[in-house]
Parts: structure tokens; C-alpha cells; sequence
């Protein structure tokens, strides 16, 4: 398989068509600079698939197309045809001869074409990939390939190796099912983020709704109670106000137990609901523990009937494997096999020294044959020369004459002729090195335009990879931007109360007096809390107002509209003792009233809520603190509270509102945060953009002034071209004439030879005197003992290959026979193995289904 040729039409500098034929073998491309040596490699390059304009020394693809010159007009498409003799099948097409077409419009369009049928670039790579003329293979080496190459490290070479030896079109397919299998990861990892974030916010919604649902039904029972109460004494007040009308003071004594009556059925209540509080933990311990015990007996049932399996499986025998030769017969053969072969050796050498013998003697025969039919020759040339008469040789001698005495006349007339064609080849050589020296001119120019485009296309790339960075890190500042505003949503969400207290807050305009929320309202240090929460217990969670007259208003709401129950926090009223007052506390310790900021109306309230409470690290720190001061409550930052006669703590099922709230403080803060930097990424972007676009103009411009220095180089090119052809043209004619001169010598030189001969045959033929034929004896028996050597040395040959042949057999059997007995004998010690390997997990197996029935 060879490229066959080479078509251009409208590529670059060959705005005609152009067709470059090759043949098997080295093909160069001789020319001067800026005459297109270049353009044919890249068109070479540019037909097999190449994308990248800078591969092709351009700024884009449209760049290849003939960009016109001063005199012709510029082309709308660009067009290359390789042609590639397939004769050997090394392509796997049907056919003998293979063109593969590239055609590009100035639009942007592209065509790809096998033998003029239609196709995919995808064919193209496919169809070369396999025979090693890929586009990526390394086929064309450019400068400084070599060296890079030669100086690469083993596994940049083996990199090299790899992509000729057709490895790369499996690994961008490997390459693109790993950026698939990586984009579903990203993707799986994305929803599991979200699964994770929906579960976190699911916990504590039901945790609530469980909650407001126990609510609903303690509230549905209390009311039940008190119908049935109120109906019993209504009834029971009718009857007394029949019967002792009179009397008013009976009926005050009567309301008296009425009253007596109702408070120990609210203290029955209490009861009744603090015995709910204690026995739900317990209940909840024991499913937990009902659901760890039928988990286990699930687990030891699984395990009962695996170990019966596996040891009814490994308690069935081994098939008994097929009977093998023995390994010790197998080893004697072998060394019997290799004892004849030694004995073969021998016997061999021996005949390596008879073959040699035979070769020396043969070729003295052929010497003493080859000096006897020289001395036959000699001889029998001087009688023909004897018969042929001194008449011949004094014809032969004048005509050796008159040639000699021509090819002198004839060898001055080629010496004019070459010294004329030399002096019009050095006046064209003349104008060709001047013209050549502004091709140089502009040679160098053109380097400095290359540099300058590259510098330009340079910053371009960088400019853009800049832009890239940014649109990513664009993004991924929006994305931490939505997920902190979802999870600012989603805690503002869990912050609306579905209780009494979120009732007051929705009725906020028609009650006077409101403040709010509570947790709303308190300002927290940060990493406090979860101990100001439990500090402050069911208050953390109450609505706060302003004067008790509210409180009382806000409660009058929720009973005559059935709303619930709810804390309510009275600002105002007494004033607490001062911190100054309250015992000094140890390092590290310090008072919640310190950590908590509210407004001023609720300033005494919170006061007297936070009496003499303290915070502390650990628990056994506020153990220490209460047996010193008796009178303290003392809040772990875990959220203990430990007091003298009042504990509480635990583990803590849900966020309190104040961690909720401080939460949504820092959700907010970080999406601003994230905000912020989203605005100033984008403020980045665009003035990134704007020095791209300013970059891509400089790309332009230089490339604009590399395609005028081209049309220059190629008007340069056509003048030097026409000059060329004449130096070649003089040049070549004095070559022609120089070599016939050189054979006109040579000719009179063999004509001088000839007769210097003639003269010695006419001399020597004049003096000798006439003798018989020579005898030819001697010669015949030299050629029938040289024929029954070259016999005894083949025979000897023919021996001493088969000798060989049968000790390079027994060598193979010898070692086949030490392979066999080595695979029997591991065979054997693996089934052993295998056996004992059985027995002990059968009974391994048996041990464990007893151990799991029992």
C-alpha cells in the first residue's frame, strides 16, 4: 500500500488544480521557500481529518481556502483528494485503489467522500485507523517530532507505540464511556444530595405533625372532660336551685365543692398527662427492641440454612479425575531421550569435520580447474589469432585508428559547447540568487508575522481558558446560592407554627400587643443555642406581649376560637436582682442572662426567666457548680439543665426554634455571601469577555497580513519558479553535453585500449612461431573431480540438516516429556489440596448449623 496521488483545488496557495502523482518508494518535494512544500503536507494532513487550525498554521478552518492574490480572485471552497493504491488489501475496502475526499466551503460547510460516496469523518478515521495512516499516528512528522521522540521518556514512548499500532480508536471510545459514566455520577451524586437535604428537612416536619397530632387528641379528650363535667354540674346546680332556693349559703357551699371538684379533676388531668410523657419513651424502647430481637432471629434462620447447604454441598465426593501417565515413567523417558540425543551430537560433529574437509579440498579443485581453463584460453586465442592472418589485424589497426583521430575532433567540439552552456547557466543562477535573496527578505518577515500570530493566537487561548474558568466558577457560586436559598426556604418553612402559638401570630393584627415570636426576637451568641434553648424550656417557644393584659387577651383568643394551647412571655413586671448580686462563677463558666439580646420590653421578663443560670462546658463542670451554689441552674452547652431540685436534658429529638432561627441567620448570610460573589464573577466575565473579543481582533489582523505576505511570497515564488527553470534548463543542457563529452572520452579511451591490443596481438602474431591445438585433458579431469566434490559436499550437507533435525526432535520431546510429568504431579497435589479443602468446609459448615440450631 502506497499513496498514489495527491489532487489540490483551491487549497491554500493552489488555487488551480494541481495533482501530485507518487510512486512506491521515497518521494520528495523539492522547491524554494514560500513555494508551497508546506501546503502539501498540511493537505495531506488536512484530508486524513485533521480539526484544529492551528495544526495548519491558521486561525481558523476557513483559512485553508485560497485567499486570492493580486491578480485572481479568491475561491469560495477548498478541495483535496488522496488518492491511495490498496493492490495488497492493507485497507479493509473492496477495492484496489481508495480515494478519500475533503471538501469545505466558505460557509462552514464540510463534505467527506470515499470513492465519491457521502460519509461521515467518523468512516474516514475508522477505515484508516486500522492499517496505521491514521490522522493521529504519527505518519507525518513534523520539525522537532524527532527529537521529541528521541527524548521522550519509556512511557511517552510507549504512548507513541500505542497510537501507531491503532490503539487510540479504542481508547477515545474507552475515553468517551468514562466522561458518560462520570456525568451520571455527578448526576447520581446531585440527587442523592437532594434526597439527603429533603430527608434532613422530612425528620423534623414528623416529628411535628406527630406532635401537633398528639396535641389534637389530648385537646379533643380535655374538652370531652369538661362537657361532661360542666353537663354533670349543670344538672346538679339546677336540682340544688329547685330545692334550696331559700337557702343562698348552701348553694355557695355547694359551688365550693363544685369547685373543690373541678380542681382535683385538673390535677387528675396533670397527672394523667406527665404519666404520657414518661410511658411514651419506654414504649418507643421497647418496638426498638422487639424490632433489633426479629432482626436477629431473621439473621440466625439465614445463617442456619446456608450452613446446611454448604455442608451438603461439600460432603458430596470429587468426580474421580481421568488416570494421567505415571511422572516418574515420564521422567525416565525423558532423560533416555536425552541420552541419544547427546550420542546424535557427537555423531553430528563428526560430520560437521568431514563436511568441512570436503568444502577445502572442493574449492582447490575449482582453484586448479579455473587456472587450467585460463591457461586453455591463453591458448587457444593465440592460434585463432595465428589462423586469422596479419591481413585482419592490419585492417583492424587502421580502422582503431580513424575512431580514435574522430572522437578527438568530436570531444573539442562538446568542450565549446559545455563552456558556452555553463555561462548561460551562471548569468540565470545570477538572477535566481538575487531574486532568491528577496524571497529571504521576505522569509524573514514572514517569521516575525508568524510569531506575532502566534503571540496573538496565544492570548486568545488564554483569554478564553480565562472565561472558561470563570463560567464554571459562575456557576458553581449560583449553585451554592440556590442551595442556601433553599435552605433558608425550607427553615422559614419550619419555622410557621401550626399550634396556639402560630395562631397568635396569624392573628397578630387583631390582638394589640403581640411583639412575636419569641425565638424571633432573641439574639443568641453563636454556639449557645442549643443551651439557651434548654435554658429556657417551654419559653424558648412562646409568643411574647407586653402587659398581662395582653397575655390575657391572647389566651381568651385561643380558648373562644379552639386554637390550641400556647407559652406566652409578659414583658414587664418585676424587676430580677442584678448579676452583680449573683455568686461569682469559675473559668469558663458564664451567665445565659450574658448571652442572650431581646428587646426592652421583655429585658425583666427574660431576667427573671434566666435567674441565676448559668453555662457551662460539660456536665460534670455543672455538677461541681450546683453542689457550690445551691441556689444556681446550670445549662450544659449539650443542653442539660441541672438544678438542686430540677433536672432535664437527654437527647435532644428536633431543633429548637432558637437553633432554627439561628440556622436561617446563617443560611441567609451565606446565600448574600454567595450572591455577592456570583455578582462579582459575572462583573469578571464580561470584562473577560470584552478582552477576548479584543484578543480575537488582534488574531485577525495578524492573519490578515500572514495571507498578504503569502500572495507576495507566491508572486516572488513565480518569478524565482521562471528563473529556476532556466538555470535548470541551461544547467541541464551542460549536464548533457558534459556527459557527452564523457562518453565520446570514453569511447576514444576504449578505442586507444583496442588498439594498443591489436598492436600487441599483430606484434606477438608476427614473432611467434605456429603450434598444434592445445590439449584439453588436464581441464576434463579437473571438472569431473571438482563435480564428484561438489557431490560428496551436498551429500555431506544434506547429513549433517538431517542429524540436526532428528536432535532438535528429541530435544522438544525431552522437554514435552519433563512438562507432562511436572503438570501430572501438580495436577495430583491440587486435587489433594481441593479434597482437604472440602473436608474442612464441610465440617466447618456442620459445626455452624449445629451451632445455629441450638
Amino acid at each position: 500500500m502506497h499513496l498514489s496521488s495527491l489532487t489540490l483545488k483551491g487549497f491554500k496557495s493552489f488555487a488551480s488544480s494541481t495533482t501530485l502523482r507518487f510512486e512506491p518508494g521515497m518521494n520528495a518535494v523539492v522547491g524554494p521557500n514560500g513555494s508551497g512544500k508546506s501546503n502539501v503536507v498540511d493537505a495531506i494532513l488536512w484530508v486524513l481529518g485533521e480539526q484544529g487550525a492551528k495544526s495548519l498554521r491558521g486561525g481558523k478552518m476557513e483559512d485553508v481556502i485560497f485567499a486570492g492574490t493580486a491578480g485572481r480572485a479568491p475561491l469560495g471552497r477548498a478541495e483535496v483528494i488522496l488518492t491511495i493504491d490498496n493492490t495488497d488489501g492493507a485497507l479493509p475496502i473492496e477495492y484496489t485503489e481508495v480515494s478519500i475526499t475533503r471538501r469545505m466551503y466558505r460557509s462552514g460547510e464540510s463534505e467527506y467522500e470515499i470513492n465519491g460516496s457521502s460519509c461521515r469523518l467518523l468512516d474516514i478515521q475508522e477505515l484508516l485507523s486500522d492499517s496505521g495512516i491514521g490522522r493521529e499516528m504519527h505518519i507525518i512528522v513534523g520539525q522537532g517530532q524527532l527529537d521529541a521522540v528521541l527524548g521522550a521518556r519509556p512511557e511517552e514512548r510507549r504512548g507513541f507505540i500505542e497510537e501507531a499500532a491503532g490503539v487510540l480508536k479504542h481508547r477515545k471510545r474507552k475515553e468517551k464511556a468514562i466522561r458518560k459514566l462520570d456525568a451520571m455520577q455527578v448526576n447520581l451524586d446531585r440527587v442523592g444530595d437532594l434526597t439527603e437535604e429533603l430527608r434532613r428537612q422530612l425528620k423534623p416536619l414528623g416529628r411535628q405533625a406527630e406532635v401537633a397530632r398528639r396535641a389534637q387528641s389530648v385537646q379533643a379528650d380535655l374538652r370531652d372532660a369538661r362537657l361532661r363535667l360542666l353537663a354533670d354540674d349543670l344538672v346538679t346546680l339546677r336540682n340544688a336551685l329547685n330545692k334550696e332556693l331559700a337557702d343562698e349559703e348552701l348553694i355557695r357551699g355547694r359551688r365550693s365543692e363544685v369547685e373543690a371538684q373541678l380542681g382535683t379533676a385538673n390535677a387528675r388531668e396533670a397527672e394523667l398527662e406527665s404519666g404520657l410523657a414518661q410511658t411514651s419513651p419506654a414504649l418507643a424502647r421497647s418496638q426498638e427492641i422487639w424490632y433489633q430481637l426479629s432482626s436477629l432471629s431473621e439473621r440466625l434462620r439465614s445463617t442456619h440454612q446456608l450452613a446446611a447447604e454448604r455442608a451438603r454441598h461439600l460432603s458430596t465426593p470429587l468426580p474421580e479425575p481421568p488416570p494421567g501417565r505415571d511422572p516418574e515413567a515420564l521422567e525416565a523417558e525423558a532423560v533416555a531421550v536425552e541420552v541419544e540425543r547427546a550420542e546424535l551430537d557427537l555423531h553430528l560433529a563428526g560430520e560437521r569435520d568431514r563436511l568441512s574437509a570436503a568444502v577445502s579440498a572442493r574449492a582447490d579443485l575449482e582453484d586448479e580447474l579455473r587456472q587450467a581453463e585460463d591457461e586453455l584460453v591463453r591458448a587457444a586465442r593465440a592460434q585463432a589469432d595465428r589462423r586469422e592472418g596479419l591481413a585482419r589485424l592490419a585492417g583492424d589497426l587502421q580502422a582503431f585508428r580513424s575512431r580514435a583521430g574522430a572522437a578527438e575532433d568530436e570531444i573539442s567540439r562538446l568542450t565549446a559547447a559545455v563552456g558556452e552552456a555553463r555561462t548561460r547557466a551562471e548569468q540565470a543562477a545570477a538572477q535566481f540568487a538575487a531574486v532568491e535573496g528577496q524571497i529571504g527578505e521576505l522569509g524573514d518577515s514572514e517569521q516575525n508575522l508568524d510569531a506575532r500570530h502566534e503571540a496573538a493566537v496565544a492570548a486568545y487561548e488564554a483569554t478564553a481558558t480565562e472565561v472558561a474558568r470563570l463560567i464554571d466558577a459562575e456557576r458553581e457560586a449560583e449553585r451554592h446560592r440556590d442551595a442556601w436559598q433553599a435552605r433558608a426556604e425550607a427553615l422559614a418553612e419550619g419555622l410557621h407554627r401550626k399550634d396556639g402559638a402560630g395562631a397568635l401570630l396569624a392573628a397578630e393584627q387583631d390582638l394589640s400587643g403581640v411583639l412575636g415570636s419569641l425565638s424571633a426576637l432573641l439574639r443568641v451568641e453563636p454556639g449557645y443555642e442549643v443551651a439557651v434553648a434548654a435554658a429556657l424550656g417551654p419559653i424558648a417557644d412562646a409568643i411574647a406581649v407586653r402587659t398581662p393584659r395582653d397575655a390575657a387577651a391572647a389566651l381568651t383568643y385561643l380558648r373562644s376560637h379552639d386554637a390550641g394551647r400556647s407559652g406566652v412571655l409578659v414583658g414587664g413586671g418585676a424587676e430580677a436582682g442584678p448579676i452583680e448580686s449573683w455568686p461569682s462563677l469559675p473559668t469558663g463558666a458564664r451567665w445565659v442572662r450574658e448571652l442572650v439580646t431581646a428587646p426592652s420590653e421583655l429585658d425583666s421578663a427574660l431576667a427573671v426567666a434566666l435567674d441565676r443560670v448559668a453555662v457551662v462546658s460539660e456536665i460534670t463542670e455543672a455538677v461541681r457548680l450546683v453542689e457550690i451554689h445551691r441556689r444556681l441552674r446550670v445549662v450544659t452547652a449539650a443542653g442539660d439543665l441541672l438544678g438542686t431540685h430540677w433536672s432535664f436534658g437527654g437527647s435532644v429529638s428536633g431543633p429548637s426554634a432558637i437553633e432554627v432561627v439561628a440556622a436561617l441567620e446563617d443560611a441567609q448570610r451565606e446565600h448574600a455571601a454567595s450572591q455577592a460573589r456570583s455578582a462579582r464573577l459575572q462583573g469578571q466575565l464580561e470584562e473577560a469577555r470584552e478582552l477576548a473579543a479584543r484578543r480575537s481582533g488582534a488574531v485577525e489582523s495578524a492573519l490578515a497580513a500572514l495571507h498578504e505576505s503569502d500572495a507576495a511570497h507566491s508572486a516572488v515564488a513565480e518569478r524565482l519558479g521562471d528563473l529556476g527553470t532556466a538555470a535548470r534548463s541551461a544547467a541541464a543542457e551542460a549536464s548533457r553535453l558534459e556527459h557527452s563529452r564523457e562518453a565520446a572520452e570514453r569511447a576514444r579511451d576504449a578505442d586507444l585500449a583496442g588498439l594498443a591490443e591489436l598492436e600487441e596481438r599483430w606484434q606477438a602474431a608476427q614473432v611467434a612461431p605456429s603450434a598444434d591445438e592445445p590439449s584439453t585433458t588436464d581441464r576434463d579431469q579437473l571438472q569431473r573431480a571438482v563435480a564428484r566434490g561438489r557431490q560428496e559436499e551436498m551429500e555431506l550437507r544434506l547429513a549433517e540438516r538431517s542429524t540436526e533435525e532428528r536432535s532438535r526432535a528429541l530435544r522438544s520431546r525431552a522437554d514435552s516429556l519433563h512438562r507432562a510429568a511436572g503438570q501430572e504431579l501438580a495436577s495430583r497435589a491440587r486435587q489433594e489440596v481441593a479434597v482437604a479443602a472440602r473436608r474442612r468446609g464441610a465440617a466447618i459448615a456442620g459445626q455452624v448449623r449445629i451451632a445455629a440450631e441450638h
